[in-house]
């Protein structure tokens, strides 16, 4: 190979996303031959169990240009989550389109388990790692500091670690969190007939301080509407199982029933709101609900006139592009891929255009 034919390979990420904005986010997919992500933006395992789950039994490792890269994973959830589940999905098409090696770790959404899953992560020294931010720049800084150290590549997803991220290097896929909240905040107010004065409760990720700007971003803007917030945690583990949220918020309701407005922070506890409904005896559009992600259930509630707004974060990209990211960072020498997820809010009068991309685990 030429030098002159190295470089051009070696082009800038400005360079790249120039020509994607040229010719088109699908057709530039399509073009580098990954046609499945081509087709998801066109329609648009386990440590902390046991052992991971390998790239052997899920059709990777074997073709493709992505051959001998061994990367692990982080799903963020448990197996079968809902969010998770997208995630995955979108991990997997990378693999097999990319044909690396990868193993993948759940962590049930539990920061500490997945800051320990990834000092093990590093011991075994893979490739590259494909990080979820959760437990924030603080927590991650010595480990990526780490990574750097013995040649690691990191790529993060679904939170970001800036200050991680600016000390040493790695890209981020996923929502931009604070603008993210802010939005789904002023279309809430724009839509839903809210007013000065009128009590909401925001559900979040209080004290995960890179985590929290999404849902302190939706209170803010409702406080400077002029709407009365109450900002309540809802725990990592109603993640994993939304059960946990139901004496939380019913309690919080109990103790101020003429709230008009209620914000969760995920599609698991999203999916679950007939039955929070049940809980605190109000029908379908007697309290509004809004937050996060996509999921069958969530688009059966806003069906029903359970849900009024959520923000989809096209969760299989947050799983597709970090693989293919650190997979032209260690064989093309690539900056890492930076893309923000953020895309549509989903409603009553547009849900119907998502049910068969929903339906199928790509939305």
């Amino acid at each position: 190979m030429t030098q002159e034919t190295r470089d051009e390979q070696l082009f800038s990420l400005q360079d790249a996303e120039q020509d994607v904005r040229s010719v088109g986010r699908r057709r530039f997919f399509e073009i580098a031959g990954l046609t499945g992500v081509a087709a998801a933006l066109a329609s648009c395992g386990t440590i902390g169990q046991s052992a991971p789950v390998s790239s052997a039994n899920n059709g990777g490792g074997s073709g493709g240009w992505g051959n001998g890269i061994h990367i692990r994973f982080f799903v963020g959830g448990d197996p079968g989550d809902a969010f998770a589940s997208i995630v995955l999905k979108g991990a997997k098409q990378a693999q097999a389109d990319l044909g690396a090696n990868v193993d993948y770790i759940f962590s049930g959404w539990d920061v500490e388990k997945m800051t320990n899953q990834l000092r093990e992560a590093l011991a075994a020294r893979p490739d590259g790692i494909a990080m979820m931010g959760h437990p924030g720049d603080s927590a991650i800084k010595p480990l990526a500091q780490q990574a750097s150290t013995q040649g690691t590549l990191m790529e993060y997803q679904n939170v970001d670690v800036p200050q991680v991220r600016s000390s040493f290097g790695g890209g981020y896929i996923g929502a931009d969190l604070g603008q993210q909240g802010q939005q789904l905040g002023q279309t809430a107010i724009k839509t839903l007939g809210l007013k000065s004065g009128n009590k909401a409760i925001v559900f979040g990720a209080w004290g995960q301080p890179g985590r929290q700007v999404r849902e302190e971003g939706t209170a803010k803007a409702l406080e400077a509407a002029g709407l009365a917030v109450q900002r309540i945690v809802s725990p990592p583990a109603a993640g994993s199982d939304p059960n946990l949220l139901t004496p939380i918020l019913s309690g919080a309701f109990g103790r101020s029933p003429d709230t008009k407005l209620i914000v969760l922070a995920g599609g698991q506890t999203m999916a679950s709101v007939p039955q929070y409904m049940k809980a605190i005896g109000k029908q379908p559009g007697e309290v509004n609900f809004i937050g996060f992600d996509l999921n069958p259930s969530v688009l059966e509630a806003i069906k029903g006139g359970y849900i009024q707004i959520t923000a989809d974060q096209q969760p299989f990209l947050q799983g597709y592009l970090p693989i293919l990211s650190i997979c032209l960072m260690k064989k093309w020498l690539f900056s890492p891929l930076n893309y923000n997820t953020a895309a549509a809010y989903v409603t009553k009068d547009n849900y119907q255009s998502f049910t068969s991309m929903v339906k199928d685990g790509i939305r």
